[in-house]
């Protein structure tokens, strides 16, 4: 026989309501689960049962099969079809065939025999809340293939220290937080970092990007929707508990815009075709490439829902304002597409260092990680970034800060110690010159 505490891990975080009309078992149920599992809440009738489901979410509904007027399948069923999103386990003192067949039918996960040990209960539950689990991280990954693998936050150069301080100060908050910042700066791995520095971090992460789904998709994608007797959940629920990621949320219709408005205001989601709406515990993030704020001007985007996602703003500098981090950028990308294609690293010389380090780089970090992955398929760079320096390696990476030293001093020297000007001919901003100059402890 299983003890009781073999299924304490699995239950620790869940939230469960009990529905029986007798009180001697319903709190026989209450006190069995109560020390095992985060919450349990009772109801002693259908009616009070459906009372609590429109005010909180449950993981799991423990529900006897036999109830004054009517019985435990048929509230079962009727609440699927009102957008029931819970797990269920039936209580019967019957087992038969056609009973089985109606619960199953119905969404029931899991049986009850009357007479029953405690054990058998919280093994039940137990049971039913790792199939659920497992339902969700089947569909999260059907979701999460063919996403970007990166998961690192990388760079050391000034403004990512300063976007790693701004994260870690967020962290702990459940403020919504909009990333802003051109195509390729690292948007959504920021989000990803916010999320695992968080509380959130054991809970899903889900990545949505709006332009990528079909608009008469998207909602039901989003949202959920109630397909015949079931619900089918939408990435809301999926991700409930950890953080929503959605990304070029200026592509999203005014219909959709008006919706996430009033996701935003509730905390609540209604999928579509169901009848309730469903509370909601997640960390909102957002992203976009586009000047919402211009969007917003011209009539494309609610000014409403713009201020309800611009509580706190984090900007991701483009590559071209820490070209600092392009030789470190360069070689993990190098290492990892050379250990996952089992392909041969390419030489990273000073003169091939250099010409990544001036490059403007308007793709961000994602073209610099394309152009090396798609070099090491080739089996070398392009003309305009080969080399033939004498340095290669390490030796090559930490003397190419000498290198840019030099450089930066002679275009100085040629623009008449015009920074502004240097910046222009070396195709980077001023405060990059300004930054460079400063770490050599030099004052200009």
């Amino acid at each position: 026989m299983t003890p009781l505490d073999d299924y304490g891990h699995s239950l620790a975080g869940a939230s469960v309501l009990v529905v029986d009309d007798e009180p001697g078992m319903r709190n026989f149920l209450a006190k069995t689960l109560g020390p095992r599992v985060k919450l349990v809440a009772e109801a002693a009738s259908a009616r009070e049962a459906t009372l609590r489901l429109d005010e909180a979410q449950f993981d799991v509904i423990v529900v006897d099969n036999k109830m004054p007027g009517g019985s435990g399948i048929d509230w079962v069923r009727d609440q699927r079809r009102k957008g029931l999103y819970a797990e269920t386990v039936l209580i019967t003192a019957y087992a038969d065939l056609e009973t089985a067949i109606a619960a199953l039918r119905a969404g029931v996960s899991d049986f009850v025999l009357k007479p029953f040990r405690a054990n058998q209960l919280v093994g039940a539950v137990a049971r039913t809340l790792d199939r659920g689990a497992l339902r969700r991280d089947n569909r999260l990954l059907r979701h999460a293939l063919g996403t970007d693998g990166d998961t690192q936050l990388l760079g050391r150069s000034a403004p990512m220290q300063a976007v790693r301080g701004m994260l870690g100060k967020l962290a702990p908050l459940p403020t919504p937080v909009l990333f802003t910042g051109a195509t390729g700066t690292g948007k959504e791995l920021a989000a990803r970092t916010l999320h695992r520095m968080g509380g959130r971090a054991e809970r899903p992460f889900v990545a949505v990007n709006c332009a990528a789904i079909a608009p008469d998709r998207i909602a039901a994608e989003l949202f959920g929707a109630v397909e015949g007797d079931r619900l089918r959940p939408g990435l809301f629920l999926l991700a409930d508990g950890g953080t929503l990621f959605l990304d070029e949320v200026a592509q999203m219709s005014d219909t959709l815009q008006a919706a996430l408005l009033r996701v935003l205001e509730d905390q609540r989601v209604r999928p579509i075709g169901a009848e309730r709406e469903i509370p909601l515990n997640l960390r909102l993030t957002f992203a976009t490439n586009t000047d919402l704020e211009q969007a917003v001007a011209e009539g494309r985007f609610r000014a409403d829902l713009y201020h309800r996602i611009n509580v706190l703003r984090i900007e991701m500098p483009p590559l071209r304002d820490r070209s600092e981090d392009i030789v470190e950028l360069a070689a993990l990308f190098m290492m990892h597409f050379s250990k996952a294609l089992g392909m041969p690293a390419l030489r990273l010389d000073d003169q091939t260092l250099m010409k990544l380090s001036r490059y403007a780089w308007p793709g961000n970090v994602r073209e610099l990680r394309n152009l090396v992955e798609r070099s090491v398929i080739l089996g070398g760079f392009p003309d305009e970034f080969a080399g033939s320096g004498s340095l290669t390696g390490i030796e090559a990476i930490e003397n190419l800060d000498l290198v840019m030293q030099r450089h930066i001093h002679h275009v100085l020297e040629l623009s008449g110690g015009n920074r502004a000007e240097a910046a222009r001919r070396l195709g980077v901003s001023r405060k990059t010159v300004d930054r460079k100059v400063a770490s050599w402890g030099e004052d200009g």
